[in-house]
């Protein structure tokens, strides 16, 4: 486990511009408000997760066509949901599943949910990602592992989810020392159970811990019963409007 302590990199909270990165929501049908909500003008999103059926589904969706489309026609970057399973996934599972990303939706890029963090895996992972980029010009992608991996995931990815959990964890949580050599802009930070009362003291932890990339949600992971990623939170428009202006600075 690497040493874990604050980085300086982001210490007053200034140098750290937020964005949204958009985890995953429910299936257009099943949520059209947040899809409708994310071509809104004006919200800082660095980018979308298209997640069809786990993965891109057996056969072309028309409503997340709609969807992909919609977020590309205002320059919001789509990226495909791949589920590596923690290296599980053979690499032709994964490719072919990308493919079918890129031919039905002309994504933008993928985001690799569950991927490994050691540092046994690292050359599996870094196949898996010069093969998709090999797909796609200025493919973008996004290494969801979920909490600090080996340091040499950072020159494989474009960025590193290094926190997904809920609120009790976020708030005491600290950050690898190892990201200081690296910009905010490779780091996300995914949080659930957040409550609106604690926004500006998680905002100012993703800025001190130099993430640039936030998705905070006050819904909650009920274990299996429910992903709190499917749908907007209950404050959006109010982190929305803190992170537009700059007053969560």
């Amino acid at each position: 486990m690497p040493h874990l302590t604050r980085t300086t990199r982001g210490a007053a909270g200034t140098d750290v511009r937020i964005g949204f990165g958009i985890p995953g929501f429910a299936h257009p049908l099943v949520a059209p408000a947040e899809w409708a909500e994310l071509t809104r003008p004006g919200a800082p999103l660095n980018w979308v997760v298209l997640n069809v059926a786990n993965g891109p589904g057996q056969r072309p969706d028309p409503h997340c066509l709609e969807a992909a489309g919609r977020l590309r026609n205002v320059g919001v970057r789509v990226l495909g949901h791949l589920d590596t399973m923690y290296g599980a996934r053979p690499f032709g599972e994964l490719i072919s599943e990308a493919h079918r990303y890129l031919d039905w939706y002309q994504v933008d890029g993928f985001s690799l949910d569950r991927c490994p963090t050691e540092r046994a895996a690292l050359p599996e992972v870094r196949r898996t990602v010069m093969t998709l980029r090999a797909m796609i010009d200025d493919a973008h992608i996004v290494l969801g592992h979920g909490t600090h991996p080996y340091p040499g995931y950072a020159e494989t990815g474009d960025q590193l989810v290094t926190f997904t959990g809920p609120w009790s964890d976020y708030r005491w949580s600290q950050v690898a020392e190892w990201t200081a050599d690296y910009p905010p802009e490779r780091f996300c930070h995914f949080v659930h159970g957040m409550p609106l009362g604690h926004l500006e003291e998680a905002l100012r932890i993703a800025r001190w811990q130099g993430a640039s990339t936030i998705f905070f949600t006050d819904r909650v992971d009920r274990g299996g019963h429910g992903d709190p990623w499917e749908a907007m939170p209950g404050y959006w428009d109010e982190i929305v409007s803190r992170i537009g202006t700059g007053v969560s600075e």
